[in-house]
């Protein structure tokens, strides 16, 4: 069976919501981070990270002044490295499941990031993450990795992924 599944989708079809379900039904330990929205009245403004163990940073937001942009977004590579990156080698050495939401093209600006996430898909870690839809040289490749179970997301199958997630949890549990 395979380790490593990454859902994929178009933005809204609720691949971060179904990981956050999948990981409160497991029995074991998981770690790692996911991204959410930062909204002000109503408008989004940015993203930030928030790892499994409490911890926050802000990933991307239109206040930021960075080289690294996405749409109206500047990029912090930096508080991607030291707040998700390390999450990320926690979860590696001490979780049975390491979460990663999202691999997309704000995160994969940090070559630290891109390191670990490869590290750890090809570990023989459990990995639940999101993958960009839109292609990408270096996600594609991941996508194709032999460990890979791509699977797409859309509100109509919603539920029946994460009954799918939830029986792949209960299998790999010791």
């Amino acid at each position: 069976m395979k380790q490593v599944y990454l859902l994929t989708g178009r933005p809204g079809a609720g691949k971060t919501s179904l990981i956050k379900q999948a990981v409160t039904g497991m029995k074991g330990k998981a770690g790692g981070f996911y991204t959410e929205e930062i909204r002000s009245k109503g408008v989004r403004e940015g993203f930030r990270l928030v790892t499994l163990d409490g911890q926050e940073a802000i990933l991307a937001h239109i206040n930021i002044h960075s080289p690294h942009r996405v749409s109206k977004y500047g990029v912090d590579t930096d508080s991607l490295d030291k707040v998700g990156v390390s999450a990320l080698r926690k979860a590696a050495e001490a979780c049975d499941l390491v979460i990663i939401d999202e691999i997309g093209k704000m995160e994969l600006f940090s070559t630290n990031f891109r390191e670990a996430v490869l590290q750890i898909i090809d570990s023989e870690k459990r990995v639940l993450g999101t993958i960009m839809l839109n292609p990408n040289p270096w996600a594609d490749v991941i996508k194709r990795r032999p460990r890979v179970n791509l699977v797409m997301v859309t509100r109509a199958n919603y539920h029946q992924v994460l009954d799918e997630l939830l029986r792949w949890l209960k299998t790999q549990e010791h």
